[in-house]
């Protein structure tokens, strides 16, 4: 049964570290106080959410796919250092006809040069970067849109 309401989050590696990760870059909020925000905010609009994160690439690859079996209705997508490294994430992105939107809670471009290259935002239907955990609130609601 397609999940066509179903916004798949999925966060990339050392997200499950948020709130004790360079908290000055990435803030204070853990992943778990993100799905609850998120949580609130798809009840609110009428969408279901499936958040999972992993530290592991290809498996980043199989839910992107998964999600288009499925005909979810997009992707939020946290690649995190995949993001400026995997061609992997990139095609998979590609191969699929799901929307994906890139999140990043820091803004990439005012840290160092080389998290400036975006594979992930080179494949994706937008960005939204540099608002904390708000961004991916923001994200989910563009996804809505789509």
């Amino acid at each position: 049964m397609p999940d066509s309401k179903t916004i798949y989050v999925l966060n990339g590696p050392n997200l499950n570290m948020l709130g004790l990760r360079e908290p000055e870059i990435y803030g204070s909020d853990t992943l778990d106080d993100i799905a609850g925000m998120l949580d609130d905010r798809a009840q609110a609009i009428g969408v279901d959410i499936d958040m999972r994160q992993t530290n592991h690439e290809g498996l980043l690859v199989d839910w992107i796919q998964e999600a288009n079996a499925r005909n979810a209705h997009a992707i939020l997508l946290n690649a995190g250092a995949f993001t400026h490294t995997s061609i992997a994430i990139h095609d998979a992105i590609k191969a699929v006809t799901v929307p994906v939107i890139e999140v990043h809670l820091s803004n990439p471009h005012r840290r160092e040069p080389f998290r400036h290259t975006s594979f992930v935002g080179m494949a994706a239907k937008g960005t939204i970067a540099g608002f904390g955990a708000h961004g991916y609130v923001l994200a989910l609601d563009a996804a809505a849109k789509l």
